[in-house]
């Protein structure tokens, strides 16, 4: 306030000079390296078959919390599943032993991630999941929230979101929800995913009460929709929302169809994620992707991006860049050059230091060639340091 009434006070030419200043401010420029590789889940081990959908989450109070869906036998969508969680207090250097926090049974299409979402309002930590994704072996599908209020030790019983969202699949993700900083609609809690393949399309959940009532806001509908797809068509899918210092919402999302290229759709909402105008729709064909759900982040001025940066296979894990909000990417770092899929990131909070290190979480393959063996995690240096 003080700034804006000096600028006032001396003239039109002082308040030019301050906009400038504040406008052609620049991020720090960033070295990224890997300095530390932990495993955090097996194929096979802990009486399961396959740990997949990895989802990463700072807390409030400055723990990190990795969760998965530990899937009890094969490695694809279907089957019984486990959700699994870890949790570290000490920035990732040590995580406590693996704990289920829901388990679906015998139930063949039962628990698909799934977001986290956090309220640094309140210091509540969510998990949205839905159940019935697929429509096999059962007929209505529900969206639920588990939430944690003592920095992720202990979860709720789940919440059917259902009865004030509807019916319609939703599959919140996979990655993180956002809690907007900034106006409009300052405080709100968002939440996007897709739908059926049928029915497919990026659409976003909205919370103005802190988690406790949800509705749908934007959406971007596939092409046809609710009509059998095939290659080449619209079909926005998996996705990840961040929020830019202007308050704009940008989503990047999965290609499916490869409608255009083989590269990552982007949207933007100016409204807090009510609306998703296409004309504000892009392909950033610099995000080349086999079709997978990919990792976003957003802090003090440079987006970063990680996939598999492959047109044909989930391989090749990257991370890039950009000082411009995704207008550009200004480098890359491999991660991994073999099998390698979905990824996600996320950064601390709670100290000073932590801006110096991006945490990731992602699929890694090596001895069976496919990127399902492990989820492994990732600190890594932005400035060049361990």
């Amino acid at each position: 306030m003080a700034g804006r009434n000096l600028c006032c006070k001396f003239g039109l030419l002082f308040s030019l000079f301050c906009f400038a200043h504040v406008s052609y401010s620049q991020p720090a420029v960033v070295a990224p390296i890997v300095v530390e590789e932990q495993l955090l889940w097996l194929a096979g081990t802990a009486g399961v078959g396959y740990y997949r959908i990895p989802l990463l989450s700072y807390t409030p109070q400055g723990s990190l919390i990795a969760v998965c869906e530990a899937r009890k036998e094969g490695y694809a969508d279907f089957g019984p599943k486990f959700l699994a969680i870890r949790r570290s207090t000490d920035k990732g250097l040590t995580w406590g032993p693996m704990d289920y926090v829901l388990d679906d049974g015998s139930f063949y299409d039962g628990i698909s991630l799934g977001a986290i979402v956090v309220d640094d309002e309140t210091g509540s930590v969510f998990i949205m999941y839905s159940h019935c994704p697929h429509y096999d072996h059962c007929t209505v599908s529900t969206t639920y929230l588990v939430e944690s209020t003592d920095d992720g030790k202990t979860w709720s019983h789940p919440r059917n979101i259902s009865e004030q969202v509807g019916t319609m699949m939703f599959a919140p993700g996979p990655g993180y929800g956002i809690q907007k900083k900034y106006e409009p609609h300052v405080g709100r809690l968002i939440v996007c995913g897709h739908s059926t393949l049928r029915g497919d399309g990026m659409f976003c959940l909205l919370s103005d009460d802190h988690g406790q009532n949800w509705r749908y806001g934007g959406m971007l509908r596939g092409i046809p929709y609710n009509q059998n797809k095939k290659g080449g068509d619209f079909m926005p899918d998996e996705c990840q929302p961040i929020e830019l210092p202007d308050g704009t919402i940008e989503v990047n999302i999965r290609n499916e169809g490869g409608y255009h290229c083989s590269c990552r759709m982007k949207v933007r909402s100016f409204d807090g994620g009510e609306t998703f105008p296409l004309e504000h729709l892009t392909f950033d064909e610099a995000l080349i992707e086999p079709a997978v759900a990919a990792g976003l982040y957003y802090n003090n001025g440079v987006m970063f991006f990680s996939n598999p940066a492959s047109t044909n296979s989930r391989s090749n894990l990257t991370l890039r860049w950009s000082y411009d909000s995704g207008t550009s990417w200004k480098d890359a770092l491999q991660v991994w050059a073999q099998p390698s899929g979905y990824s996600t990131m996320t950064m601390l909070k709670s100290d000073p230091q932590d801006g110096e290190y991006l945490y990731m979480l992602y699929e890694k393959g090596r001895v069976n060639q496919t990127s399902y063996e492990m989820l492994s995690f990732t600190r890594i240096s932005l400035y060049g340091f361990n």
